[in-house]
């Protein structure tokens, strides 16, 4: 995607070897790019969410493993670079399975080859990813351009989406964002309501950054906004991402997410949500009772970050010194509340049988390890 007219993927590999970054907490108001250098530089990056939204997340581990071997390539300290990374953050299943994917890479792999061939495993991962993000770009397209034929010539097709799925939660295009920006890119007229979504503000903060430097046509709105939207005839289309999914196809995102499920179930808007398959995790049925949810730190709820009038950076408290406060980053959607996952292959029921059609049972080497 572009910032300021130059083109930029959320991370690389420099040619010394050290990972460039963009520092996602700076956001919307200082572009920064961020080094990392080590192994605790990548676990740092992935814990305080200077890097976030699953795919990135699992790119950014690769390069973890990449960083920790260039400090020691043995079996034991790839190990430990492995068992280090996968701590960081419980939710999204990416982080897991692109640590396994490295692990399979370099376990027989030669020390002295070890640090040359993981650095190719992780560039090939997030070629991978660019790839499959395009792919669920093309389907989704799809969608929109059947609102937009039904719609009088010149009306925008009007797309809710939370939190961030974007092109700054990938190594390039997004998930949810891919079939918007290639709806843009041919033409269609595109307007999004961009969900603010609370504690963390990554809808105002990153969404509305990414979509207003491409050009998209957006309204930031706040975080509970939608449903009176949809109430009133303004949302042709919901379409959100996913940290993980079940193999019956329920899906956890952004807390908040289920709500907007609700809303748009009991309004009659479609509700999509945008995958690459490697966030689904076939080892779990029930993702409420299954999936593990992130409990972040109260900070992020009794506290905002936010640019002052002469330009300053700056954090505020907005509750009482005395309230206590939980943090819940997810909530999970139930399968019978999406009108269909878009995923690299097309675009599935949620369900079993939906992914299984276009995904057959992985194989051991795609299936996440537990750690």
């Amino acid at each position: 995607m572009k910032i300021n007219g130059v083109h930029y993927r959320t991370i690389w590999a420099e040619a010394d070897g050290r990972v460039a970054i963009i520092d996602q907490t700076q956001l919307p108001h200082r572009f920064t790019i961020q080094t990392l250098k080590t192994l605790d530089d990548a676990a740092t990056a992935i814990c305080d969410m200077q890097v976030r939204g699953a795919p990135l997340i699992g790119a950014t581990a690769a390069y973890g493993v990449c960083l920790a071997l260039r400090q020691d390539s043995s079996d034991d300290h790839l190990a430990h670079a492995i068992t280090q990374l996968a701590a960081t953050r419980p939710t999204a299943i990416n982080l897991r399975w692109a640590l396994e994917q490295m692990r399979h890479a370099l376990q027989n792999c030669p020390p002295a080859q070890r640090v040359d061939q993981a650095y190719q495993r992780a560039a090939a991962l997030c070629e991978d990813d660019v790839a499959v993000c395009a792919a669920i770009g093309q389907y989704g397209l799809e969608l929109i351009q059947g609102i937009a034929a039904r719609k009088p010539a010149g009306q925008p097709v009007n797309i809710l989406t939370h939190c961030n799925a974007g092109w700054l939660a990938t190594v390039d295009w997004g998930t949810a964002t891919a079939p918007i920006y290639q709806a843009h890119e041919a033409g269609i007229p595109i307007h999004v309501w961009v969900d603010e979504t609370r504690p963390r503000n990554q809808g105002a903060a990153l969404t509305a950054f990414e979509l207003g430097h491409h050009g998209v046509n957006h309204t930031l709105i706040v975080d509970n906004a939608g449903g009176h939207l949809m109430q009133h005839g303004l949302v042709d289309l919901c379409i959100v991402g996913t940290d993980r999914t079940t193999a019956s196809g329920d899906v956890a995102n952004k807390i908040g997410t289920y709500l907007k499920a609700l809303a748009a179930k009991d309004n009659g808007v479609p509700f999509y949500v945008a995958l690459p398959s490697t966030t689904i995790d076939w080892t779990l049925d029930d993702g409420v009772r299954d999936i593990p949810i992130e409990q972040r730190a109260a900070e992020e709820v009794l506290w905002v970050n936010g640019q002052t009038a002469d330009g300053s950076l700056t954090s505020v408290q907005i509750a009482p010194d005395i309230t206590p406060a939980a943090n819940y980053g997810f909530d999970v959607t139930p399968a019978r509340l999406i009108s269909g996952l878009i995923t690299e292959r097309g675009i599935a029921t949620a369900s079993r049988a939906g992914l299984q059609s276009l995904f057959p049972k992985p194989t051991t080497v795609d299936q996440p390890a537990s750690y």
